[in-house]
């Protein structure tokens, strides 16, 4: 008799976005002739940079001819893309890593999914409240967790981002094995300093615990005080592992590309208490269960590095965080506490109400999708996120609906 992996049984009834879109997809059915607009989910609108289109359009024509074609290429990535990581987003910025410790992917969030794969199940994991729900059902899926009450999993140790930490949870008074960060954050917008950043790095390495860093929106950060990537952090090396995607910066959803930063120093420990190194592990666990993203891809990946594509790439985030922030300021004009909208291009909005019934009445009586707060975590019930992912027409015309709902 085959069995299940019960673990799954402890997941809740459906995914947010999953219930988002139902929900959505039922107020359209009863009300056809009401234009929805959504600032809900945190998908691109706008189309690739040309750069990237150009380079995509002569990659296709190279796979179209024998004496150019490429077949199965290197699971980690081609070099050249990876180059032009390892020299632009971080020896650029004094981060030292090398090509061969950058794992080119389809998706920051399989990544995220994935990762902890490598570690043992009873590892004692803390992750954000409110949290992108990936890494706490993964986590679920894969037994690290007891039942589900009181709108927790059990085992989890809870890292509460609330007004009164300004959304960067405090270390955790208990020993962790595994830590969940992401800034600038999802979903609350919310961005660290370099100190408080270094705290992190100085926990986990005295506590023999690993960072994963979900650094997906580090494109949108304007105050150069604050950090890009954990690599900036005298020590990171050893403890953390990073995320990246070109997703967000530019527009990638549809088109699925990112990476993951495993360096060579990175360490876990066996059941004998022996120091076994990171990267090979992920290494083997990519090239088994993975095989590439597409050539073409990754050559509209390179392009984003070219003077053309840095130029369209900034004009793409900088049109989301104009966006963002008149969002944030249209929301602030009636009253309402935020914290986001700059350095991000989510807003997290206090709307002193159960998140779901603020979903409904600006999905009613406005037309606007958000995302309700209590989907990411017991911490963010009576909040909202807005999502600058749109045109600044749209945008416009959501906040003017908005005012109209609520003022």
């Amino acid at each position: 008799m085959l069995k299940i992996n019960e673990n799954y049984l402890k997941l809740q009834a459906s995914y947010l976005f999953s219930d988002i879109a139902r929900r959505v997809a039922d107020f359209q059915e009863k009300h056809p002739d009401r234009e929805v607009i959504k600032l809900g989910i945190g998908d691109v609108t706008r189309a690739l940079p040309r750069a990237c289109v150009q380079a995509f359009h002569r990659a296709v024509d190279e796979m179209a001819d024998d004496a150019t074609f490429r077949g199965y290429g290197p699971e980690q990535g081609y070099e050249f893309l990876r180059q032009a990581i390892a020299e632009h987003d971080f020896r650029a910025r004094g981060a030292d890593i090398s090509v061969d410790e950058i794992f080119v992917s389809d998706g920051a969030k399989c990544d995220t999914g994935n990762i902890q794969e490598l570690f043992s199940v009873d590892a004692r994991v803390a992750i954000p409240d409110p949290v992108y729900p990936v890494y706490l059902d993964t986590n679920v899926m894969a037994g690290r967790t007891g039942p589900f009450a009181d709108g927790r999993y059990q085992g989890v140790v809870y890292l509460d981002s609330m007004r009164e930490n300004n959304y960067v949870p405090a270390l955790p008074d208990e020993p962790v094995d595994l830590i969940y960060l992401c800034f600038p954050n999802n979903p609350t917008g919310s961005t660290i300093s370099r100190e408080q950043l270094a705290a992190w790095v100085d926990f986990a390495r005295d506590q023999k615990a690993l960072i994963l860093f979900d650094a997906a929106y580090e494109s949108f950060i304007r105050d150069d005080s604050l950090p890009h990537s954990i690599y900036e952090i005298e020590g990171a090396r050893e403890v953390a592992i990073e995320f990246r995607s070109f997703s967000k910066n530019a527009g990638f959803t549809g088109t699925r590309c990112a990476y993951t930063v495993v360096p060579k120093e990175c360490t876990a420990w066996d059941s004998a208490g022996n120091r076994q190194p990171v990267h090979p592990l992920w290494n083997r666990r990519h090239c088994t269960k993975f095989n590439g993203v597409s050539y073409p891809v990754q050559r509209a990946a390179e392009a984003v590095y070219s003077e053309e594509g840095q130029a369209q790439v900034r004009e793409l985030t900088d049109a989301y965080l104009r966006n963002a922030a008149h969002i944030a300021g249209a929301m602030r004009d009636l009253g309402y506490e935020l914290v986001g909208g700059d350095n991000s291009p989510y807003i997290w909005i206090w709307g002193d109400r159960d998140s779901w019934e603020f979903f409904d009445l600006l999905l009613e009586k406005a037309g606007v999708v958000c995302t309700p707060g209590a989907g990411f975590g017991k911490c963010g019930q009576g909040y909202i996120r807005l999502s600058a992912f749109n045109s600044f027409d749209n945008v416009s015309r959501a906040m003017e609906r908005i005012r109209g709902a609520l003022a």
